[in-house]
């Protein structure tokens, strides 16, 4: 019991923080322990890059070997990207036992960005919802160990408005310290170039917590070309876009077409600012989304290219699956 008082110490400061239940804490034993022969890592690229899911039907011999087994997918996928978005713990928050099994697929130097649940920062606006961040921060704690966790994105919603500063700053400040963060801010007036704007990046930056960037001007360039696209457009919101960093690892949610190259110009005007950021020590995060998820990986591998060419002598290359048999059979 002691023990377990330690470490929540150690894990918290502050009587009002999300104090762990003794339950909560991960036991040692749990923590991630390579098998024989295991090597495979990550890419090494200077910048985090990644697609908004880890598993899709269309990506066979393209981020999987294609027929690789579903329960084979997140493993391969950590072999090409370096970084996911962690967007299913939206809507709901899987057992323990299922963030171990994450941790234990993912390749060395692989982070996930999970999203704060739905029920935390929707439906409960972060206010009553005491046992559904333990619950999430203990599950956290499982990745958080094994190495694989980058900040954790907190999106609120379009209602969330700068009338609920106080509100925000006082959940912020309740989360554990040790652990990155990152929010997102929808509801226009956040945007005000004045006050509003101001009092938001003042205290992420007092608490060293990053600002998502949300762009999805390339979506809404022109008209859809096709169904996906007129769905897409019809959910995805128009936030004013920003730069602002208040933290090390800016983080940047890019939403394009699906004829990736109608989104080239915007990733010429992305490129000066994230080299701009390497450049200044920063670590920043990319997560390139398309309204057909199929498509995720190609629209990575244009902006791995612009960066390949801009910063040569550093590797930005997408690493590849092995070519299945019918695959190979196509190149004689």
């Amino acid at each position: 019991m002691e023990n377990a008082l330690l470490v929540g110490r150690l894990l918290y400061s502050g009587s009002d923080d999300f104090l762990p239940t003794a339950s909560s804490i991960v036991p040692p034993e749990s923590r991630r322990v390579k098998q024989p022969n295991e090597t495979f890592s990550s890419p090494s690229w200077p910048i985090s890059i990644g697609a908004p899911v880890w598993s899709c039907d269309g990506w066979g011999d393209l981020v999987y070997p294609k027929k690789t087994p579903r329960t084979e997918w997140l493993s391969w996928y950590t072999r090409t990207f370096n970084t996911v978005e962690g967007n299913s713990t939206f809507y709901a928050v899987p057992g323990e036992q299922t963030f171990r099994g994450w941790a234990e697929q993912a390749a060395d130097g692989f982070e996930f960005c999970f999203k704060f649940p739905k029920r935390i920062s929707h439906d409960s606006m972060l206010q009553h919802c005491d046992d559904e961040v333990r619950e999430f921060l203990a599950r956290l704690r499982v990745i958080a160990k094994a190495n694989r966790l980058g900040p954790t994105f907190l999106q609120l919603g379009p209602n969330f408005g700068p009338d609920r500063l106080p509100i925000l700053a006082k959940f912020l400040r309740r989360l554990p310290r040790e652990l990155p963060w990152a929010v997102e801010l929808r509801h226009h007036d956040w945007f005000d170039s004045a006050d509003n704007e101001a009092r938001v990046n003042d205290l992420l930056r007092d608490l060293q917590i990053d600002k998502v960037t949300f762009d999805s001007r390339p979506l809404f360039q022109s008209p859809p070309e096709d169904v996906i696209e007129e769905k897409s457009q019809a959910r995805k919101p128009r936030t004013p876009v920003r730069q602002t960093v208040t933290a090390q690892r800016p983080m940047l949610r890019i939403v394009g077409r699906n004829r990736v190259e109608l989104a080239d110009t915007f990733l010429d005007q992305w490129l000066p600012i994230l080299i701009g950021w390497l450049e200044t020590g920063l670590r920043p995060i990319v997560f390139t989304h398309t309204p057909d998820d199929r498509l995720a990986p190609q629209f990575a591998d244009l902006l791995l290219t612009k960066l390949a060419d801009a910063m040569p002598g550093v590797d930005f290359t997408l690493p590849r699956p092995p070519q299945s048999p019918e695959q190979l059979s196509l190149l004689d």
